[in-house]
C-alpha cells in the first residue's frame, strides 16, 4: 500500500499509529504486574458487552419481526381476507403468511381467530408446539399494539412475535417464530468476537447444546460444568471451564423460560488467548517505545500545526453561521481534504443562507396575497402591545371574515376565489394607505378571514376605519368580466381594553367577528357577554350531540285530517327533546341553535330514519300514511340529499309516496338555484314536496310556480283567530284560491275549534290539522288514537286508516 503523505487522511492515521504506540508502551511499564488479573477484567468487561450485544440481536430481530407482522397486519387485502371469514379465504391467508414470513426469514407464521384459535400456519408442527405460549401472550399483544416473547418447540427455543389485526377491532393476531441456532451464534462471534452457544434445559434439569461456535468437546465441558451446577446455578454469574488444557472463562444468560424449560445463551472468551495478545504487546511496546517517542514528538508537531490552523479557521466559520453571519469569507485555500472541506463550509453557507431566507418568508409571509401571515401578525401584534405598556398606549385588532366567499368558490371555482383574495387584500391595503395610517398592518389569517393591527388607535378611530373598510368592500369587485358583490363581519378587540396578550385580543375579536356576522350588524366590538354566549352555545351543541347518541330525542305525532269528510289522511310528527336534568326541552329552544350550527342535518336524519320506522310499523297494522319531513335551509345545500333519502325508502322498503318534504319560503330562498336543483332532484324521485307556513317569507309567486311542489301549508297564524278577524279571514280564503288555482293541494295548521274547522271546509280547504283534533302524541299512539276518533256530526265520514297523506317538522 503507498501513503501519499500530502493527504490528510495518511497523516491522521501515521499520527495515531505512532500515539499508540507511545501509550502502549507507557501502560506497559505501568501494568506489567498485573497483565493476567487485566486480562480477566477485560474478559469480563467483554462478556459483559457481549451479553447486551446478545440482547441487541434478539430486540433486532424481534423488531424485524414486529415489522414484518405489522405489515401484514395493515394489509387492507389481508385484513378483508380475515374480515369475510371464508373458508376460500384460508389460501390467501395462508399464502400472505407464508410470503411475509419469508420476506423476514421467519420459520412459522400462522394467523390466531378473535376467537383464539389457531386458523392458519405455515408450520402445523410448531404451531401446535407454540399454541399455549401464544395464547398467554395475545392479552399483552392487543394492549400494547404487540408482543414478544421466547418459546421452546422440541427443545429448540423460537423468537415468537404476535400482532394484532385491527379493522378497526381486533379480528386476529399474526403470530412469526425466528429460530434461536447457528445463525445467530455466528453472528454473534462475528460482531463480538465471542464464542457463543445456544443451549436448552428441560423440565429435568437436563442441558441440551443447540447450536455454538465452539468445538463439540468445549460445548461438552460447557454443559458438563452447567450439569454439575444443577438447577440453581445463577444466570449471569461468570465461570471458568478448562478442556484439553485451554482454559475459557464463561458467561451464560437466560434468554426465556416456557412451560418449565429454560433457554440460555452461554458467551465464551479464551483466557490463554488473552494473555498471549498482552504478551505479544508487551514485547511490542518495548520495542518501538524509543523510536516511537522520539518520530511521534517530531510528526505531532508538525502536523498539529498543519491540522489545527485551518481547523480553528473553520471552527470560527461555523460560529459565525451559528450567529446568523452568512457574509464571512475562509481565508484560506489548499488542495487536499481540509481545502475540499474549505469549499463545502462556503457552499453550505450559501445555501444556508437562501433557505433561511425562503424558510421565513413561507413562514410569515401568506403566498397569496403578498400579506404577513397569522405567524408574524401575531409577532407584530405582541411587539406593538410591549410598545404600548411602555408609553400606555392603546392598540386594536379588526378581524374580519368575507360574507359568501364559499358560495362564490363553490360556483366560480378556487383560482376565482384565490383572485378575489387577492382583490380584497389590495383593497384593504389601499384603504389603509389612503388614511396615511403607516403604522397600520393588514395581515390573510387564513382561507377568507383577514386582521388589520391600528398601534396607538382608540376605540372610536377603530370603529370609524372599520366602517371605512366595510364600506370599501360593498363596492362590487370585477374579476374575469364578472362583478362580485361581498361583504364581511367583522370583530374588534384591543388592548388594555379587553386583553393583554396576542392570541387573547385575536380569539375575542374573532368572538366578535362571529357575533357581527350572526346578527349582519356589520362591525361588533368585543363584550364579555358574547364570550358567554359562544360557552353557552358549545355546550348546547355539546348537549345535543349527546342527545342523539343516548336517545334523548323522541317522535311524537299529530294527526292530519280531511276537513270534508274527517277523515285521517296522515300524520304530522313532531321531535320532542327529553333532557336528563332539564326535563322536557322546547324545540324553540335547540331548533334554531341547530339551524345555526348545522346540526340541524343531524337531527334530519334522526327524524327520516325514526319516521320511516313509524311508516313500516303502521303499515303492517293496514294503516297507510304519508309522513312528509321539514328540510331546512343547510338541508336543501346537501346535495347528496336525494341519494340518502333512496337508501332510506330501500332499508325500509317503502315507496316514495310514503313521504312529503316540507319546506319553508325562507329556507328556498337562501339559495334559490341550489335549492330548486336538489327539489327537481328529489320529485324526480316521486317524493312530494310541500310549501310550509305559506304567508310567511318574502317569495316571489313567479319564483313559486317553477318549483316542483304538491301542497302549500297555511302558516297558523292566519288559522287561529280566523273567525274573529276578518283580515286573516281573507288571507286564508286568498291563499286557498291561489294554491288550487296552481293546482296546489291546500293544508291548514293550527285547527282549534270547530267553527274554524267548518268555515275552512266552506272555504275550500283540502286538509287540516290542530288541537281540535288532537294535541302532539307519542308515535306509539297513534295507532289506538285512530281507532277511537269520530269526526263531528254532519261531516261525510271515511276510513280513518286509508289514503294516507301526513306532515312531519321539527319543530311544532
Amino acid at each position: 500500500m503507498r501513503f501519499q503523505f500530502r493527504s490528510l487522511e495518511s497523516r491522521i492515521v501515521t499520527l495515531f499509529l505512532l500515539l499508540i504506540v507511545v501509550v502502549q508502551v507507557v501502560g506497559l511499564l505501568v501494568i506489567q504486574g498485573g497483565i493476567d488479573s487485566n486480562a480477566r477484567a477485560a474478559i469480563g468487561v467483554e462478556l459483559n458487552n457481549g451479553g447486551k450485544v446478545f440482547r441487541r440481536l434478539l430486540e433486532q430481530n424481534a423488531q424485524s419481526l414486529r415489522f414484518g407482522a405489522r405489515l401484514l397486519a395493515r394489509d387492507t387485502a389481508f385484513v378483508a381476507a380475515i374480515g369475510n371469514n371464508d373458508e376460500s379465504d384460508r389460501a390467501t391467508i395462508e399464502s400472505a403468511l407464508a410470503n411475509s414470513g419469508r420476506r423476514i426469514k421467519a420459520t412459522a407464521s400462522m394467523l390466531v381467530s378473535a376467537e383464539r384459535k389457531i386458523t392458519a400456519s405455515t408450520s402445523h408442527a410448531q404451531s401446535a408446539g407454540l399454541e399455549k405460549l401464544v395464547m398467554s401472550m395475545l392479552d399483552q399483544a392487543e394492549a400494547s399494539d404487540g408482543a414478544n416473547g421466547i418459546a421452546l418447540v422440541e427443545r429448540h427455543p423460537y423468537q415468537v412475535v404476535v400482532m394484532p389485526v385491527k379493522a378497526p377491532i381486533v379480528i386476529g393476531y399474526i403470530v412469526m417464530t425466528f429460530p434461536i441456532d447457528r445463525q445467530i451464534a455466528s453472528e454473534m462471534h462475528n460482531v463480538s468476537g465471542l464464542d457463543t452457544s445456544i443451549l436448552t434445559r428441560d423440565v429435568q434439569g437436563n442441558w441440551l447444546p443447540v447450536a455454538s461456535t465452539l468445538g463439540t468437546p468445549v460445548v461438552a465441558g460447557v454443559v458438563q460444568r452447567l450439569q454439575g451446577q444443577g438447577k440453581q446455578g445463577a444466570a449471569e454469574v461468570p465461570f471458568d471451564v478448562e478442556v484439553q488444557g485451554m482454559r475459557y472463562s464463561a458467561r451464560r444468560l437466560l434468554i426465556g423460560e416456557d412451560a418449565g424449560q429454560s433457554a440460555s445463551v452461554v458467551l465464551t472468551r479464551s483466557i490463554d488467548e488473552a494473555i498471549a495478545e498482552y504478551a505479544r504487546l508487551e514485547r511490542w511496546l518495548l520495542g518501538l517505545a524509543i523510536a516511537g517517542i522520539i518520530v511521534s514528538a517530531a510528526v505531532s508537531v508538525f502536523t498539529a500545526k498543519r491540522i489545527a490552523q485551518p481547523l480553528t479557521l473553520l471552527a470560527d466559520t461555523a460560529k459565525r453561521l451559528e450567529r446568523g453571519d452568512y457574509k464571512g469569507q475562509i481565508a484560506f485555500k489548499r488542495e487536499d481534504e481540509i481545502g475540499a472541506l474549505a469549499q463545502a463550509f462556503d457552499s453550505m453557507r450559501d445555501g444556508i443562507a437562501k433557505r433561511e431566507q425562503e424558510i421565513r418568508r413561507l413562514a410569515y409571509w401568506d403566498t397569496l396575497t403578498g400579506l404577513p401571515n397569522r405567524a408574524q401578525f401575531v409577532l407584530h401584534l405582541n411587539d406593538s402591545i410591549a410598545e404600548a405598556r411602555q408609553r400606555e398606549a392603546p392598540v386594536f385588532v379588526l378581524m374580519m371574515d368575507l360574507d359568501r366567499f364559499k358560495h362564490v368558490n363553490d360556483v366560480m371555482g378556487h383560482s376565482f376565489g384565490d383572485a378575489l383574495l387577492r382583490q380584497v387584500a389590495g383593497r384593504l391595503q389601499l384603504q389603509l394607505a389612503n388614511r396615511r395610517n403607516t403604522s397600520a398592518q393588514v395581515a390573510r389569517l387564513g382561507g377568507d378571514e383577514f386582521a388589520v393591527l391600528l398601534p396607538d388607535t382608540d376605540l372610536e378611530q377603530a370603529l370609524a376605519i372599520a366602517r371605512e373598510i366595510l364600506a370599501a368592500l360593498e363596492t362590487p369587485l370585477s374579476l374575469e368580466d364578472q362583478m362580485v358583490d361581498i361583504g364581511a363581519g367583522l370583530g374588534i378587540a384591543g388592548y388594555p381594553l379587553h386583553g393583554d396578550g396576542a392570541e387573547q385580543l385575536l380569539s375575542m375579536a374573532e368572538v366578535a367577528m362571529y357575533a357581527a356576522k350572526q346578527r349582519n350588524d356589520g362591525a361588533v366590538v368585543y363584550d364579555a357577554g358574547i364570550d358567554k354566549s359562544s360557552a353557552q352555545s358549545l355546550s348546547l351543541l355539546t348537549e345535543l350531540r349527546n342527545a342523539v347518541e343516548r336517545n334523548e330525542f323522541r317522535l311524537f305525532v299529530q294527526p292530519k285530517l280531511m276537513l270534508g269528510s274527517g277523515q285521517a289522511v296522515g300524520a304530522e310528527a313532531l321531535v320532542r327533546w327529553v333532557h336528563p336534568e332539564r326535563g322536557n326541552v322546547f324545540p324553540d329552544e335547540f331548533i334554531p341553535f341547530a339551524e345555526q350550527t348545522g346540526f340541524i342535518r343531524t337531527l334530519t336524519r334522526w327524524v327520516m330514519e325514526q319516521s320511516a320506522m313509524l311508516c313500516q310499523e303502521l303499515a303492517s297494522q293496514g294503516i297507510h300514511l304519508k309522513i312528509s319531513v321539514n328540510l331546512s335551509t343547510r338541508d336543501l345545500m346537501d346535495q347528496d340529499l336525494p341519494v340518502k333519502f333512496a337508501d332510506l325508502l330501500a332499508r325500509y322498503q317503502l315507496g316514495p309516496g310514503s313521504f312529503c318534504l316540507e319546506i319553508t319560503e325562507s329556507a328556498i330562498m337562501d339559495d334559490p338555484v341550489r335549492a330548486q336543483q336538489t327539489l327537481e332532484r328529489l320529485h324526480a324521485m316521486g317524493l312530494e314536496l310541500s310549501i310550509d307556513d305559506f304567508g310567511t317569507g318574502y317569495s316571489s309567486l313567479a319564483y313559486l310556480k317553477r318549483l316542483p311542489v304538491d301542497e302549500l301549508k297555511i302558516d297558523k297564524s292566519f288559522v287561529l283567530n280566523m273567525e274573529n278577524d276578518i283580515g286573516d279571514s281573507k288571507i286564508v280564503r286568498s291563499t286557498i284560491d291561489l294554491g288550487h288555482n296552481m293546482g296546489l293541494r291546500v293544508v291548514a295548521e293550527g285547527i282549534e275549534s270547530e267553527a274554524v274547522w267548518r268555515l275552512l271546509a266552506r272555504m275550500g280547504c283540502d286538509q287540516g290539522q290542530g288541537y281540535f283534533m288532537s294535541r302532539p302524541m307519542p308515535a306509539s299512539q297513534l295507532a289506538g288514537w285512530l281507532e277511537k276518533w269520530q269526526p263531528p256530526l254532519g261531516l261525510a265520514g271515511a276510513d280513518a286508516s286509508t289514503n294516507p297523506a301526513a306532515g312531519l317538522t321539527l319543530a311544532e
